[in-house]
Parts: structure tokens; C-alpha cells; sequence
């Protein structure tokens, strides 16, 4: 199993890269004592996850006693993250939350915390210093030490209007247009699964138009991928939801599949017309 140790100061970070982790795959657990990361890595691996890590910041303090052990029995992969002073104290001031070792002097504690921490960052096998990095930059910093790929996912969301748009849609497509296989009472009962529903559905005077909900996709997905994202959702709505948009989101899937790791849902297949 890979694990890893996120920590560093307080303000620095870390539950930005917690969530990129996250998204690379790892088990993420915040703040857990050292002397339970063995048997946590130990259920782990029973459930096959083979990326773990935990978050580690001034609210352990108390168990840094056991710490060094851990680090000496596991050798994990330590990332520490940091700032400038005054970058920090403008991030407290922005989010209005206490600071762990909360005193009421912020830069003391900032400092404090500092030193605190400074024989882990001495260990630390990638200090990073955010003061200048967009979540995008520390995001590919992380990927780049860890050698991980970033994850993507390209979501396919078939859906029916008369049911109402889903609210996780990033972008739309409308396939009321193609030939609608409700009134046909051949095709009525089949889905889009079908292979009759999809030479139905898939008429060549329409393709023109298939292709460029095709290339819309396409390029909003890379344009969210670009960014940084994580996933992007395009929902393929019909009437119904149980024909067309079944139909285009299938075959939306198989040419982007590709170019993205896709996943598709239909979520009013199964409802009555």
C-alpha cells in the first residue's frame, strides 16, 4: 500500500490537497493518533484500497510522542506544506477561523505551530510553499511528485424534461430533435439500450447534428479537465428520458471513452411515459 502524510501549517492548504489526494485514489483520514495508522492500514489493505494517507496538523500535538515511531515503522511518503507569515494571517483574516492553537495572538501562534512542526518538515520528503500557488498549481505539484495521473471523469447523465433537469448538469444537451420512438408502439416499450430503439433514433438526416453535440462535449470536457477538475457531468435530456437521451448517451460514451474515463447513468430509463 502507498501512504502518505499530508501536514504543515495550519492555512497552508491542506484541505485543498486533501481533496486532490481524494481524488487521485487515496483514503484520506484527518488527524488520526500515530499509534493507530498500522491498524488502519491493516483494515485497508483487507478491502483492497492501496492508496491511504492522513492528515496531520497542530490538533495532534499531544500525540506527537508516538510519531516518531510510526514514521520509523511505516515510512511513509511525508508532504509538508507551508507559507509565509503574512500570507497565512491574510487567509485566517479572509475565513475568520480560529487557528488550532487559538490563544488569541494569531502571528504567535502561527510561529508557534512553526516550530512545533519543524522536526516533521526536517523529515519531509516534498515541502511545498503556497504562498504563490493557485489550487491548480498545487494540485500538479502533487501529481508530478507523486507520479500519479490526475483523475478525470467524463459523467453521461441520460434524463427526461417532463421529469425536471438534473442540478448536477455542468452542461446540457438538448436530443429532442431526433425522431421520437414513444409513438411507435413497436419501440414504445424498448429503451434506448435497444439496438431497434438506436437505428431508429440514429437517423442520417440528424447526424449532423449528433455530431456536434459530440464535439461540444468533447470540448467542454477537455476545457474542465484543463482546469483541473475532477469530473464534469453532461446531461443528454429527451422528453421521457427513456429513448433518445438513453440512446445518445450511449453513444456519446463509446466515441468519448477514448479520450476520458466515462461513466454513464440513465435516471428515468425505468419510469412510465
Amino acid at each position: 500500500m502507498r501512504f502518505l502524510v499530508l501536514t504543515g501549517l495550519s492555512g497552508a492548504g491542506k484541505t485543498t490537497a486533501k481533496g486532490f489526494l481524494e481524488d487521485l485514489g487515496y483514503f484520506m483520514v484527518d488527524n488520526l493518533p500515530p499509534s493507530l495508522w498500522k491498524p488502519l492500514l491493516e483494515e485497508l489493505a483487507a478491502r483492497g484500497i492501496e492508496r491511504a494517507g492522513v492528515v496531520l496538523d497542530a490538533r495532534a500535538l499531544p500525540f506527537f510522542a508516538e510519531l516518531e515511531e510510526a514514521l520509523a515503522a511505516l515510512r511513509p511518503v511525508v508532504v509538508f506544506l507551508e507559507a509565509r507569515p503574512e500570507v497565512l494571517l491574510r487567509r485566517y483574516n479572509l475565513t475568520r477561523r480560529l487557528h488550532p492553537l487559538g490563544a488569541g495572538n494569531l502571528m504567535r501562534e502561527i510561529e508557534e505551530e512553526r516550530k512545533a512542526l519543524g522536526n516533521l518538515r526536517a523529515q519531509a520528503h516534498l515541502v511545498l510553499d503556497t504562498s504563490e500557488l493557485s489550487p491548480r498549481a498545487l494540485k500538479e505539484a502533487l501529481v508530478r511528485f507523486l507520479g500519479e495521473e490526475a483523475g478525470f471523469t467524463l459523467r453521461l447523465l441520460s434524463f427526461g424534461f417532463k421529469w425536471g433537469p438534473p442540478p448536477e448538469a455542468d452542461l446540457v444537451l438538448d436530443v429532442r430533435p431526433f425522431p421520437n420512438p414513444h409513438y411507435d408502439p413497436a419501440l414504445k416499450p424498448k429503451s434506448g439500450l435497444d439496438p431497434e430503439v438506436k437505428a431508429y433514433v440514429f437517423r442520417e438526416d440528424l447526424e449532423a447534428y449528433y455530431r456536434a453535440l459530440l464535439t461540444v462535449a468533447g470540448l467542454a470536457a477537455e476545457g474542465a479537465k484543463a482546469e483541473g477538475r475532477a469530473f464534469y457531468t453532461v446531461a443528454v435530456g429527451c422528453t421521457g428520458g427513456r429513448h433518445r437521451s438513453v440512446a445518445v448517451a450511449e453513444r456519446l460514451a463509446e466515441e468519448l471513452s477514448g479520450r476520458f474515463r466515462v461513466e454513464v447513468t440513465h435516471r428515468d430509463v425505468e419510469k412510465e411515459a
